[in-house]
C-alpha cells in the first residue's frame, strides 16, 4: 500500500502542476509577476492522515539558457524515513521558461522511486519548433512543438500569472518531450478552507479533466483530483487532494517564504 499510495501522491502533485490556462497574462513585465527568485513553498504529503513525505517548490535565480534569460523553477519531493523502508522516493525537476513566461526553454527530471529511475532532459528548439527528449542520454525522435508550449512544471508557474474566476474552463498546451497534450481544468468554486495546521485561506477550487490520466485514476470509478489556490494575485496552491479506489492523498502548504 505504501508503494501505491506514494507513487499516486507524487503523480497527482506533478499532474496538477502541468495544468494551466490560455488567458492573457496579468503582466508582460517579469518584475510584476506574482513570483520571483527566492520564493520557496513547502508542503507536507500524507496518505489519508498518515504523513508520507514532503515536497518543495522554489524559484531560483534567473539563468542564461541558449543566450537568453530564463526563470529557473525547481520541484523536489521525498518520502519520509518510515516510507523509505518500503518505497524510497527522491525526485527533482528543474524547469526553465523565458522571463516573458510565454514558453519553456529547458527541462530536466531526476526521478528515484523505489527501483524506478529516470534522468530525463527536454531541449526546446524553438527555431525549428522541435522538442528533443532523452533519458540517461538515450535520445528519441524529436516531436513538433505547439505554439506556447510549456513543460509540466513551468506550466504551473504560468498559471499563476493568470486571472480567472468561478466557472472558467482553462487550458494550455503541455509537452513531456514525447507527446503534446492540452491540459484542461475547471474552476469549480470559491471556498474558505482550513488546513491541518490551523491556517485559513480564501481559495479557488480547480479540478483537471481526467480524460488523459491513466494508472490508478483510470481504473477508479469517480476518481478525482482537486487543487485549492489562494484567491488573490499570488495564486499559491495551498492544498492538493486526490480521490481513488484505494483512498485519499493530500498535500498541504506548511510554509511559504520569499513572497513578493
Amino acid at each position: 500500500m505504501e508503494k501505491i499510495s506514494y507513487r499516486l501522491g507524487i503523480g497527482a502533485l506533478t499532474l496538477i502542476l502541468l495544468l494551466c490556462v490560455n488567458f492573457t497574462p496579468l503582466s508582460a513585465n517579469p518584475k510584476d509577476f506574482p513570483f520571483a527568485p527566492g520564493e520557496k513553498l513547502e508542503y507536507q504529503l500524507r496518505w489519508e492522515n498518515v504523513p508520507a513525505g514532503s515536497a518543495r517548490l522554489e524559484v531560483l535565480p534567473v539563468k542564461t539558457i541558449n543566450g537568453r534569460q530564463a526563470f529557473h523553477f525547481v520541484m523536489t519531493a521525498a518520502s519520509n524515513t518510515f516510507v523509505d523502508i518500503f518505497y524510497k522516493v527522491r525526485d527533482r525537476i528543474d524547469a526553465f521558461a523565458n522571463v516573458e513566461m510565454t514558453r519553456s526553454v529547458h527541462y530536466a527530471k531526476n526521478q528515484r522511486e523505489g527501483s524506478h529511475e529516470k534522468n530525463e532532459v527536454i531541449k526546446f528548439d524553438w527555431n525549428n519548433n522541435r522538442a528533443h527528449y532523452s533519458n540517461y542520454g538515450e535520445k528519441k525522435d524529436p516531436i513538433s512543438l505547439l505554439d506556447g508550449s510549456f513543460d509540466p512544471l513551468s506550466a504551473f508557474y504560468f498559471t499563476r500569472t493568470m486571472a480567472f474566476d468561478t466557472g472558467d474552463q482553462l487550458e494550455r498546451p503541455i509537452t513531456d518531450g514525447q507527446k503534446n497534450v492540452i491540459g484542461r481544468l475547471k474552476v469549480v468554486g470559491r471556498e474558505t478552507i482550513k488546513l491541518l495546521n490551523g491556517r485559513i485561506y480564501d481559495t479557488y477550487r480547480v479540478e483537471p479533466e481526467m480524460n488523459h490520466i491513466g494508472g490508478v485514476f483510470k481504473e477508479s470509478q469517480g476518481a478525482k483530483i482537486q487543487l485549492w489556490v489562494t484567491a488573490d494575485e499570488k495564486r499559491i496552491p495551498v492544498r492538493i487532494q486526490s480521490k481513488v479506489v484505494v483512498g485519499h492523498f493530500i498535500g498541504e502548504l506548511i510554509s511559504a517564504g520569499g513572497l513578493q
